[in-house]
């Protein structure tokens, strides 16, 4: 079951307009009824235009995910397709609204979005990972219909390296607020030390007035715990000129705040009240959290003054038949399974990501490395045909780096800089990669052991160009931010040595070049280094857990993904811990043996001689074989000891115990029945996995993750098994299931995790894969039951019963 996380921040929001995303305001979600029309239409962005026939749709919405796939398109992007787009919409401004400022946000569109209100353009913002708003009060008719129309121009659907989504793929809102008010993203929390047991807390607020006149204002700074009693308060008087912006900074002093922590996340709310006079004119509330970082080039990273090894993972932004529009319950389900393993951070590759993600890590105690970029003034390649293979293309983000980069990643800062799980600052990824694009005379060396496609390259732009561009992004976010390291993921770390690049970062992050923690660690003593992208293998992770000075690493990757993909038929990319619809892959297993401080033990097989190539760390979980079939048995745990049982009888020790890997293994013959293994842990009960041979697939199982959902749009997770008449899974089963539902619900998606299924993801009907799916349910706007009917032909069905409220 997930923590019910979302559904009482959703009904939270239903009740207040406090919780504004921009900080300010009286806000409301206007994802409801919009439509939509795919195609360029010129005269679309008319106020007047007939928009009758065009399909009505709720957001978020991402139109690439509903395909078709096809070989046609870049297997960058998953095969999927872009295009252009148009959504429109009307606006009700009530009457009452009069001599209000109208605002307009948007969370995420993908991307080169134009926005019109009333057929006039407010602005264009071409990177599909920021969050933006407008000031519409002009445009706007208060009283009367008013419409909104938005293009979204995705025409070169191959400018990334995974997949993206096309649309409005995350939340708009509508926001209303007094002529003086606080100004979007202007309320800036920060916390220190200040002697023993006690934080001085500074609230920084910046007002804005669109009034004539000057106005004379008291700012009151609230602080509140979790049962929403007052801790600590402040008051302030100010005065804001007509036309202009303020800002001031209060501090409060806490005595013994209750610290955010992994293992107890507690977070606080400011209460910030703008008063003209005795009347209150606006208002926002803010979650933060009092913690204390620290970075070591020793010693490594410190949390609240205790050591912790970073063991974190990279994240793309989709959910398989989700695409990009990926709804809150769907990554807490995510992210508690990662953490359930022993993951403690994340980190969001390469750009932003949708704000609910970080909501739910300080919420549950997850580290994030907030990341803006993936390419700076040039672009990298993009592969077509499959994975590092053929020609590739070269459209991308940089094409609007040089205007947007410093604006957008402002826009990143100012929006997450209250989130007490963000811990880094990212201002690149692998931009330095040798020879895509830069290049260095360092590289016509022999034995740098760094990864380039040639030696130098005189007609690639230079590497020294590098330095000067990180420092003025690091000067970007340390403007908006200085409690925070500014960091980046190096590439080519040979190369970028030889320039000011490193030099320009507060911390210095390698992918995939273990091999120079050591030799960089004694040429640079002062520098913070840790894995910013690493595989998955025991030596990577050693390299962490046995050098202080090496704080932490971060997997590539935490989830499958859709995009990066191989040769046609394929989907995506499939490293990840957990699978597209969230559930643990044997991998996963074999991470909880490296990172968790809980006994576990998981048992896969794999058949000796058998066809199919697979690692160890990948040997899936059943036991049907053939008589006569040797079996080897990889068993991952982190206990001191380890037995294996088949039909309950002992069989002989591993053939290779290593324990301290987390991995063992033996070779038996197979016989039908119950293989299971048994950890004896140091302390505490013993741990246990079983497999069970399967007959053939007899009924549908299907269990609600969540079965009570909220009327404003929430979404049920159903995951289904396909059992043999004993209630055991079948592995091997493949057998497709339709899904029909009634009640105030409505099917969102069906995800079985089959990387190379390039089938119809839009409709009701979907095959298991390795007998199992998950089914997403969403909720209409109504209260009442919802029921979810689950067939396949010759199994018994299933029903699941929901309670939308």
């Amino acid at each position: 079951m997930i923590n019910k996380i979302c559904l009482i921040t959703t009904l939270l929001f239903i009740n207040s307009h406090a919780f504004s995303q921009l900080n300010f305001g009286e806000s409301r979600k206007i994802n409801d009824n919009w439509k939509f029309r795919k195609g360029d239409i010129k005269e679309a962005a008319q106020a007047g235009f007939d928009d009758s026939k065009w399909r009505t749709l709720d957001l978020p919405h991402d139109w690439s995910v509903e395909g078709p796939y096809s070989p046609t398109f870049a297997s960058a992007t998953g095969y999927l397709p872009g295009g252009i787009a148009w959504y429109r919409r009307t606006l009700d401004i009530p009457s009452d609204k009069q001599g209000k400022q109208v605002y307009i946000y948007f969370e995420g569109v993908y991307r080169n979005s134009e926005v019109f209100i009333n057929g006039k353009s407010v602005g264009m913002r071409p990177n599909g990972y920021i969050s933006f708003y407008y000031d519409i009060t002009s445009l706007v008719k208060p009283g009367s219909k008013n419409s909104i129309a938005v293009r979204v121009d995705h025409s070169k659907s191959a400018d990334s390296r995974w997949y993206t989504g096309s649309g409005i793929y995350r939340d708009v809102y509508l926001i209303y607020a007094n002529p003086v008010h606080i100004a979007p993203w202007g309320i800036y929390f920060t916390s220190r030390e200040s002697g023993e047991s006690q934080h001085m807390a500074g609230v920084q607020t910046t007002l804005e007035n669109a009034g004539t006149k000057a106005e004379n204002l008291i700012v009151i700074q609230e602080l509140t715990d979790r049962q929403n009693q007052v801790v600590a308060k402040s008051s302030q008087k100010v005065k804001v000129g007509a036309q202009t912006k303020e800002t001031l900074t209060q501090e409060i002093m806490v005595k013994n705040p209750h610290l955010w922590s992994l293992e107890d996340p507690y977070l606080y709310r400011i209460r910030t009240k703008i008063l003209k006079g005795k009347e209150p004119i606006d208002q926002s509330e803010t979650a933060v959290g009092f913690r204390t970082l620290r970075f070591d080039a020793n010693k490594g990273f410190f949390l609240n003054g205790k050591s912790l090894k970073v063991k974190g993972v990279c994240l793309h932004h989709d959910a398989g038949s989700l695409g990009s529009a990926v709804p809150c319950e769907v990554w807490e389900y995510r992210l508690q399974n990662l953490k359930s393993l022993g993951c403690n951070a994340i980190r969001t590759s390469h750009n932003p990501q949708t704000p609910l993600l970080y909501d739910l890590c300080d919420k549950l105690g997850i580290l994030v490395l907030n990341e803006a970029f993936d390419e700076w003034e040039f672009p990298k390649k993009k592969w077509l045909e499959g994975w590092n293979v053929g020609t590739p293309g070269f459209e991308g983000a940089s094409e609007f780096f040089q205007e947007w980069g410093e604006t957008d990643l402002r826009d990143m800062v100012l929006r997450d800089r209250n989130h007490p799980s963000v811990f880094m600052w990212s201002i690149g990824n692998e931009v330095d990669y040798p020879n895509d694009p830069y290049s260095h005379p360092i590289l016509n060396k022999e034995g740098i052991q760094q990864q380039h496609t040639a030696g130098y390259l005189t007609d690639h732009p230079h590497a020294d160009r590098l330095g000067a561009i990180a420092k003025r992004l690091a000067a970007v976010v340390r403007k908006y931010d200085a409690t925070r390291p500014v960091t980046a993921g190096l590439a080519g770390p040979v190369m970028s040595n030889e320039t000011e690049y490193p030099g320009a970062l507060d911390v210095v992050g390698y992918n995939y070049t273990e091999n120079r923690y050591d030799m960089d660690h004694a040429k640079y003593p002062e520098r913070v280094l840790y894995g910013s992208e690493n595989g998955h293998s025991v030596d990577a992770w050693m390299a962490v857990r046995n050098n202080d000075y090496i704080f932490g690493q971060f997997l590539w990757t935490g989830i499958d993904y859709l995009g990066e993909s191989h040769a046609w038929p394929s989907r995506g990319f499939t490293s990840g811990l957990l699978d597209l619809n969230g559930h643990k892959k044997p991998r996963a297993w074999f991470r909880e043996s490296l990172w968790s401080e809980k006994p576990m033990i998981y048992a896969g097989t794999i058949k000796k001689g058998g066809r199919e190539r697979i690692a160890p760390t990948d040997a899936p979980p059943h036991w049907n074989y053939q008589l006569g079939d040797t079996v080897r048995v990889i068993c991952f745990t982190n206990c001191y000891e380890a037995k294996i049982l088949l039909n309950g009888k002992e069989t002989k020790n591993s053939d290779n115990p290593d324990y301290n890997r987390g991995i063992l293994s033996w070779e038996i013959p197979f016989e039908p029945g119950k293989l299971e293994v048994i950890g004896i842990p140091s302390s505490g009960p013993n741990v246990q996995f079983a497999l069970e041979t399967s007959n053939r697939p007899f009924a549908i199982q299907a269990d609600a993750v969540n079965d009570t959902i909220s009327a404003d749009k929430g979404v049920a997770l159903i995951q289904v098994t396909i059992v043999d008449e004993k209630g055991l899974p079948v592995f091997l089963s493949d057998d497709e299931i339709t899904c029909t539902v009634s009640g105030p619900v409505r099917l969102l998606g069906m995800e079985a995790s089959n990387p190379t299924d390039m089938g119809n993801y839009s409709d009701n009907r979907q095959r298991v894969f390795q007998g199992k799916m998950m089914v997403y349910v969403r909720s209409m706007g109504e209260k009442g039951k919802g029921k979810v009917i689950l067939e396949a032909p010759w199994l018994e069905k299933a029903e699941v019963g929901l309670e939308v409220k």
